[in-house]
């Protein structure tokens, strides 16, 4: 075993020291021409499409008053004892998650009702914005998941909704499609293995 002398450690420190003072450039961006990027003739045909090879489930609807209609006829929303909804406006919760401090209160969450701020076409994700969360631990802690966006904030692929978010407005946001999933056991597809069990999504006007 080598022993450890100072004279092996003045040597290391000054090693690192050479490289903590190097500044290396390193290669810049690629650029992407847009105008090669995936286009679709219907974007939120796509997005519908593509969500639903995930697993979610989405709900074209012309009114917000729809979505408490359509929710009410799932059994496991029913039955729900905990909704938190950050879209009062259109569906009342059952939580006032503004007096909650402390997110491990909010282990037992039945449904979030979320907004999103934009959808995309290409892979049926939808970009939550972190200012509209409360406690962020809301999207992947629920047994369920439903989040509403307007069909009108469609783009057509990740390019284009990288480009829309630019500065993001808080220090967190997250694409979400589809409920959580791993096939990691046999091959097997497990939907709801590691956060939300089924994933509701309701496009507005």
């Amino acid at each position: 075993m080598l022993k450890k002398t100072k004279a092996t450690t003045t040597s290391r420190q000054a090693v690192l020291d050479r490289l903590t003072g190097k500044q290396v450039t390193g290669p810049g961006l690629p650029t992407v021409a847009m105008d090669q990027t995936v286009h679709f003739e219907d974007p939120v045909a796509k997005f519908i499409e593509v969500l639903s090879t995930v697993g979610g489930q989405a709900h074209m609807i012309d009114d917000t008053q729809q979505i408490g209609e359509i929710l009410s006829e799932i059994p496991v929303y029913a039955n729900a004892k905990r909704v938190v909804s950050l879209v009062p406006e259109a569906i009342p919760g059952s939580m006032d998650v503004a007096s909650i401090d402390d997110p491990h209160a909010l282990a037992s969450v039945d449904w979030t009702i979320a907004k999103g701020e934009f959808a995309v076409a290409e892979n049926g994700a939808i970009w939550v914005e972190g200012a509209t969360m409360p406690h962020r631990v809301l999207l992947f802690i629920a047994q369920y998941l439903a989040i509403v966006v307007s069909r009108s904030d469609m783009v057509h692929n990740l390019h284009e909704g990288y480009a829309r978010i630019g500065t993001p407005k808080s220090p967190f946001g997250v694409f979400v499609s589809g409920p959580s999933k791993t096939a990691d056991i046999e091959q097997s597809l497990v939907l709801g293995a590691h956060g939300c069990r089924a994933l509701q999504v309701f496009l507005t006007p």
